[in-house]
């Protein structure tokens, strides 16, 4: 049987050990700790019971209740820790039926919604907030995640489709560019139109396919020279064969205008709404599509064209703005056919011979027709697809361009510091799946990703050791105000926070 034993040390204080008493001899099992006041006493001889019942095979017939106790005065901080916030994300990917995948690429994206930085910096950040490691070895991994690009896209079908009932008789397509923290190019990074305004930096292109909410459901990279109207059908494609049963209408912008890409949908059947190039139309059907109209504010109209059905509307809004825009650039013109300065290339100026310019009158006269007006192409009729549908519908082009805006400045997707193809793919794999949590939290609670960060980072763990008995204490922050929030109904169906 186990004893507690005091015993008198030569610097005063009482030493608290367990003794097992053997005829008349004792023998120390565990020497516990080394007490200098009443109250660490009582401390020492608590953890001696807890250890005595930890050790001892015979269970109590009547157990007592174990108390902590920690000494204020005697306590240290030894670390804040912020695992709420990692089981919210992770829940979020499980969520998305995402939690089978590597857990390397599900660490590395939720950093990417919690903190976006380099990969090594990622791993510190790791083990700092969540205690989580890895060896600087990762970087040989990271290349093989690729191989999970077609699994995820099919797990952000299903979301959209399940969780969010997303119809898919249209989808919403886009490009944008990310370049390269770097001067070397190569066939696959290189420089091209950069909507960063980065042209003198490699670059690649990135196409992305989402459901008229903005979900993501698919993309493809491209090299950084590809003209973008040549990236929508291979995307097309690539998602209509994972998905055969659905041949959505494309919605897309007046980049992807282009008679050979419109006769490519045309050949898969697939319908289209694309904006247009109003300027590029003859000055005969620019008059007829002003007359039309006749400066209605909201009016709307159909015109047969060389792209299918041309849609356009007025809006005296744009009206406004255009016509303020317009009177500026014709007064540059003008400043510059008076200063008859021939370097300086402008709109709305011609050249004459080498060294006369003028104003070029035809191509004024067709801007102020078109002051207030913007086009739609499409190859459904208005039975079909009516006038304020067509026009709805390529509106919500906006979307796409959010999502955009989301991997670029949420989840700094650029710039790319990775050099290798397969590296460089993964890291947008990486953000792809960042990306589909990000915007399954903001379709579900309404919150922007800044938002959300600032709610669960909120809860932390704080890790309190007690300097005699070495015992640890985690105490978390009050959750009041996540529990008020936009959150709460997110928190409470994962069972995150004890009721």
């Amino acid at each position: 049987m186990y004893s507690i034993r005091k015993v008198k040390t030569k610097s005063g204080s009482t030493a608290i050990q367990v003794v097992r008493y053997i005829g008349h001899k004792s023998m120390v099992l565990k020497h516990i700790g080394s007490a200098k006041d009443d109250i660490e006493l009582s401390v020492l001889q608590r953890k001696a019971l807890d250890w005595i019942e930890d050790n001892t095979p015979q269970l109590s017939l009547f157990p007592v209740q174990k108390q902590k106790l920690m000494v204020v005065d005697r306590g240290e901080c030894i670390g804040v820790t912020h695992h709420f916030a990692y089981q919210f994300f992770m829940k979020c990917i499980e969520e998305c039926s995402l939690n089978y995948l590597p857990r390397l690429l599900i660490d590395l994206a939720i950093m990417r919604l919690v903190e976006p930085a380099s990969k090594y910096r990622s791993i510190e950040l790791l083990q700092h907030y969540f205690g989580i490691k890895y060896s600087q070895r990762i970087y040989r991994k990271i290349p093989e995640l690729t191989i999970y690009k077609a699994d995820i896209e099919q797990c952000a079908y299903n979301v959209a489709q399940q969780k969010f009932n997303e119809p898919f008789y249209f989808v919403l397509y886009d490009v944008t560019t990310l370049y390269f923290e770097s001067f070397k190019a190569d066939e696959f990074k290189i420089q091209g139109f950069s909507k960063d305004n980065k042209s003198q930096q490699p670059q690649i292109v990135i196409g992305l396919l989402v459901t008229q909410s903005g979900f993501p459901l698919s993309y493809q990279i491209f090299a950084g020279n590809t003209f973008e109207g040549k990236t929508m059908l291979p995307v097309l494609e690539t998602f209509i064969s994972a998905h055969p049963q659905t041949k959505p209408v494309i919605v897309a912008d007046a980049a992807m205008l282009d008679e050979e890409r419109l006769a490519e949908l045309r050949k898969k059947e697939l319908s289209y709404i694309v904006g247009a190039r109003l300027p590029n139309a003859t000055l005969g059907l620019v008059k007829q599509i002003h007359s039309t109209l006749n400066g209605k504010n909201g009016g709307m109209a159909r015109f047969p064209s060389k792209h299918g059905d041309l849609v356009c509307d007025f809006s005296l809004k744009r009206y406004k703005k255009e016509l303020n825009e317009l009177n500026k650039l014709i007064l540059k013109a003008e400043e510059l056919v008076a200063k008859q300065e021939l370097k300086v290339k402008t709109r709305f100026i011609r050249k004459v011979t080498k060294e006369k310019i003028e104003l070029n009158t035809v191509l004024i006269e067709k801007r102020r027709l078109l002051l207030g007006i913007k086009g739609y192409c499409t190859d459904l009729n208005e039975q079909q697809l009516s006038n304020e549908k067509v026009i709805d519908r390529y509106h919500q082009l906006w979307r796409v361009e959010q999502s955009f805006r989301m991997s670029k400045f949420d989840l700094q997707t650029r710039p790319i510091y990775h050099q290798k193809h397969e590296a460089i793919k993964a890291h947008v794999l990486i953000c792809f799946v960042a990306l589909i949590a990000e915007k399954y939290l903001e379709l579900t609670t309404k919150l922007s990703l800044r938002e959300i960060r600032f709610l669960v980072w909120n809860i932390t763990e704080t890790h309190i050791q007690d300097n005699l008995t070495k015992e640890t204490f985690v105490f978390r922050s009050p959750t009041k105000e996540i529990q008020n929030s936009k959150l709460a109904p997110l928190i409470s169906k994962w069972n995150l926070l004890p009721h």
